[in-house]
C-alpha cells in the first residue's frame, strides 16, 4: 500500500541513485583511459572543482591558520568565503562516519535525490523529473561531483512548492505555509547567494501583503548570520565580498562574449547563445500560461540576472532555471518520439560528463588532509 502510493517517488529516487552510481563506477574501474582519456580514478571525481574547496572548509571552516598549512590548492586563502557554509557543514557532519571525499559525494547524492523529489512534488511529472537527471548535461555533472547546486535548487523548489499564492497550490493561503516556504528559502541561502533572487521575487509578489512577507525576513537574517560567522572565522564581516575575482555581474548584458575577460579566455562561446535562447523561449511559454505567477517570475528574474554574468560556465550559473525550462515543454515530454530522442541522447550525456569530469580536476598532491 505504501509502495503503491509513493511508487513514482520511490522509482525516481532509485533511478537518481543509479544514474549517479554509473558515473562513479566508471571512474572507480578506471574506464576513461580505455576510451582514450587520461588515466582517471575515483579520486578524479573527488578532485573536481569546487569539491576540494568545500572539503577544506569542512575540515577547517574559514580559518586561514588551518587551511593554509594543510591544503595546497592554488587559490588565495581569501577565496574560500566565496563558498557558503551550508554544503561544507553537511560534509563535516558525514565526515564523522567516513572520509571527507566520500562524505562529500554522499552529501551530493542526498541532495540529488532531494532535487528529484522536489521536482516531482512541484511539477507533478514523472518524465520531467526523470529527464532532469540528464538534461541539461551540466546539471547531470553537478549531481555527480562535489557541488552545492543539488541542495540549492531543491530547497528553492520546495520553497516555491509551499508558497500559498502559487497557481495550483493546495495550500489555500494558510499562514503556516508562508512560514514553511520562507524556511526553505532561508536554508537555500546557506548554499548559494543567488537565493537572494528568490527573495526578491517574494518581495515583488507580497509587497502589498506585508504581513505575509514577514516570514521571508528569515532570508536576510540568515545572510547576516553567514557574514557574522565569517567575522568570527576570518575577522572580516564582508569576507564574501573580499574573496577576490569571484564576482562576474556586470552593468551590461552579454559581456560573456568578450573573450579576454577573466574566467572566459576562449572564443568558443556559441553554446551560450543556445542556452539563452532556450531559457528565454521557456520563460515566454511560462508567461503565456502563468502570467506573473512565481512559476514564471522566478525563472524570469534568474535568467535576466544571468544575462549580466560574464563567465564561461553559464550553463552552471543558470542551472536553477533548468527545471522550469523542462516544465515549459512538459507537453513535449509526453510525446513518445520526443522521449525516444532524449533516451538516444543519454549515452552522449554520459560521455560528455565523463570527459568533463576527467578534465576539470584540482591539482591535489596530498590527499591526507582531506581524509
Amino acid at each position: 500500500m505504501y509502495f503503491t502510493k509513493y511508487k513514482p517517488q520511490i522509482l525516481l529516487s532509485f533511478l537518481t541513485i543509479c544514474a549517479t552510481l554509473i558515473i562513479w563506477l566508471t571512474f572507480y574501474f578506471q574506464l576513461p583511459a580505455k576510451i582514450g582519456l587520461p588515466p582517471s580514478s575515483l579520486e578524479t571525481v573527488f578532485a573536481n572543482y569546487d569539491g576540494p574547496n568545500y572539503m577544506a572548509i569542512a575540515k577547517c571552516g574559514y580559518d586561514k591558520g588551518c587551511i593554509g598549512p594543510n591544503f595546497s590548492l592554488p587559490q588565495s586563502l581569501e577565496y574560500y568565503p566565496a563558498h557558503l557554509p551550508g554544503y561544507p557543514a553537511l560534509i563535516h557532519f558525514f565526515n564523522n562516519f567516513t572520509t571527507g571525499p566520500k562524505a562529500m559525494l554522499f552529501v551530493t547524492l542526498i541532495g540529488s535525490v532531494l532535487l528529484t523529489l522536489a521536482t516531482y512534488a512541484l511539477f507533478k511529472s514523472f518524465w520531467l523529473s526523470f529527464f532532469l537527471l540528464f538534461f541539461p548535461p551540466r546539471l547531470f555533472i553537478l549531481r555527480s561531483i562535489g557541488a552545492p547546486e543539488t541542495w540549492f535548487i531543491a530547497l528553492t523548489l520546495l520553497s516555491i512548492y509551499y508558497f500559498p499564492d502559487r497557481i495550483g497550490s493546495a495550500s489555500g493561503g494558510k499562514k503556516n505555509k508562508y512560514l514553511i516556504s520562507a524556511i526553505f528559502a532561508a536554508l537555500s541561502i546557506l548554499f548559494k547567494t543567488p537565493a537572494i533572487l528568490l527573495g526578491a521575487v517574494y518581495f515583488l509578489l507580497l509587497i502589498k501583503k506585508p504581513n505575509k512577507l514577514i516570514p521571508y525576513l528569515l532570508m536576510p537574517l540568515v545572510l547576516l548570520g553567514i557574514f557574522y560567522y565569517y567575522k568570527i572565522q576570518t575577522g572580516d564581516f564582508l569576507a564574501y565580498f573580499h574573496s577576490g575575482d569571484n564576482f562576474h555581474i556586470n552593468p551590461l548584458p552579454f559581456l560573456v562574449f568578450i573573450s579576454t575577460k577573466s574566467w572566459i579566455n576562449t572564443i568558443w562561446l556559441e553554446d551560450i547563445i543556445y542556452i539563452y535562447f532556450f531559457a528565454l523561449i521557456s520563460i515566454n511559454k511560462l508567461f503565456e500560461k502563468f502570467k506573473f505567477d512565481i512559476i514564471f517570475l522566478y525563472p524570469a528574474v534568474f535568467t535576466l540576472a544571468t544575462l549580466f554574468v560574464a563567465h564561461r560556465d553559464i550553463s552552471r550559473y543558470i542551472a536553477p532555471v533548468y527545471p522550469f525550462v523542462l516544465y515549459a515543454f512538459k507537453d513535449k515530454l509526453e510525446n513518445k518520439m520526443i522521449r525516444l530522442i532524449l533516451f538516444i541522447l543519454i549515452p552522449a550525456v554520459y560521455l560528455y560528463s565523463v570527459n568533463f569530469i576527467a578534465g576539470n580536476v584540482a591539482p591535489i598532491a596530498d590527499w591526507a588532509p582531506y581524509l
